[in-house]
């Protein structure tokens, strides 16, 4: 059986939540590889909605054990807070596994994330705020702090203490703020260790003896493609591998065992944060997206900017990943439109290019040319087969196929668990 890799093809918010839910039944370990709570996840369960922002969204699959990979910086405090929320509402969240090698993020990182955005002014960079970054940077530098610390008193003492050494000095001499008193922060962390301890495994050994096993294993993607931090519009990315590659190091899985690489695609495009985003739409068109399609961010809770859907993204989504299939998810939110514009390629100083530009002069100078395709006005939210789709509806998602690179196996056309069209299997 495989273990398939799920990830976002453009930049976030794709609908990633409602393809894991969708496979959930099939699926014995759904694992979260890269991210934080900067990411979000918004997954409809007959008249229940679910905003998980840490959690894998295969933790409200009865049967399916959710896992947080190495790869992914926690929060403690949202953890246990998304926890007890879904708690509270029935969900059963014991079967959940974090690795004790995940990176934690302490108050400090918190903090610096806060005051650099604020010093940066007009040239920053849109992050959360939740010290995602920072704690990314902590991990590189060698000084991070790793759920496996928690449980050592005297080490989690050492390492906060050497982290705010070099913090402090920052924080007060460049910021002007106070400094942070290392006492207060291992008491808080410590605070937390009782409570998260029964959650902690070696899961890069459960999840490769798993496979091994025959068990299937779904890793989910926290951001999307164009946000990885080496293959994203950088400056403008996350500081993590939302692709396909960062699956294997988050999860620690080698590459030969990852069978499937599914990319979920919305059927127009949209972005959160700053950065740019040729087919963004600043008219009667983009906000209508925007209104019919609730763009905005689950854990940001910030509009999305919108635009028409861009197949030179998709393309590239296509190439870095490996993707085997793709998941187009919203096509119901393009109901109503007469004509809907597709970008084929851009134009960058009056040549056409048909590949995203490595260079980001280019890309920020990237005009994009379109193709119309189509519209329909039926309802397709019943829509159960691609048969059953309009005959425009059809011809839009077989040109996207034909653009993007790689099969639509999955149609999304509601925001329900199952308004979904499956065209392809993806276990097969």
């Amino acid at each position: 059986m495989p273990a398939l890799v799920l990830l976002g093809a453009q930049w976030g918010d794709e609908g990633k939540g409602k393809a894991t839910d969708l496979l959930g039944g099939s699926v014995d370990y759904v694992v979260r590889y890269q991210g934080g709570n900067n990411a979000g996840h918004t997954v409809v369960v007959g008249d229940q909605k679910y905003a998980l922002h840490l959690l894998p969204s295969g933790i409200l699959s009865p049967g399916c054990t959710p896992v947080i990979g190495n790869g992914v910086v926690v929060d403690p405090a949202v953890l246990l807070s998304e926890l007890s929320g879904l708690n509270e509402r029935g969900v059963d969240t014991s079967k959940l596994l974090i690795s004790g090698n995940a990176h934690l993020i302490t108050p400090y990182n918190i903090t610096v994330d806060k005051v650099t955005e604020r010093f940066l002014g007009k040239r920053k960079i849109g992050t959360t705020g939740r010290g995602i970054g920072p704690t990314y940077a902590d991990k590189i530098n060698r000084t991070g702090i790793r759920v496996q610390d928690l449980f050592d008193e005297s080490i989690l003492h050492q390492k906060v203490e050497a982290a705010l050494d070099f913090k402090n000095q920052v924080l007060a001499k460049l910021y002007n703020h106070r400094a942070v008193v290392a006492e207060q922060v291992v008491e808080e962390m410590l605070s937390y260790a009782d409570q998260i301890k029964g959650y902690v495994a070696d899961t890069t050994l459960l999840l490769n003896n798993a496979i091994d096993d025959g068990k299937v294993v779904l890793f989910e993607g926290g951001q999307g493609t164009l946000l990885d931090v080496d293959h994203g519009t950088y400056p403008f990315v996350t500081s993590s591998n939302p692709t396909a590659g960062g699956a294997c190091t988050g999860a620690g899985v080698g590459p030969t065992k990852i069978s499937r690489v599914i990319g979920i695609l919305k059927a127009y495009t949209t972005r959160v944060g700053a950065g740019p985003f040729p087919t963004e739409l600043f008219d009667a068109d983009g906000e209508a997206l925007r209104t019919i399609g609730g763009e905005r961010g689950v854990t940001t809770g910030r509009d999305r900017r919108c635009g028409w859907f861009d197949a030179v993204i998709a393309r590239y989504a296509t190439r870095v990943n490996g993707l085997t299939d793709f998941f187009l998810t919203k096509l119901d939110v393009l109901t109503g439109w007469e004509q809907i514009p597709v970008c084929v390629a851009y134009e960058i100083d009056g040549k056409r290019v048909e590949e995203l530009p490595y260079s980001q002069t280019d890309f920020h100078h990237a005009k994009p040319i379109y193709e119309t395709l189509p519209g329909w006005s039926e309802d397709i939210t019943k829509a159960k087969t691609f048969a059953e789709l309009p005959k425009n509806a059809q011809a839009y998602v077989k040109a996207l196929e034909e653009m993007s690179g790689a099969p639509i196996s999955a149609i999304g056309v509601g925001p329900g668990r199952d308004e979904t069209i499956q065209v392809n299997s993806f276990l097969d």
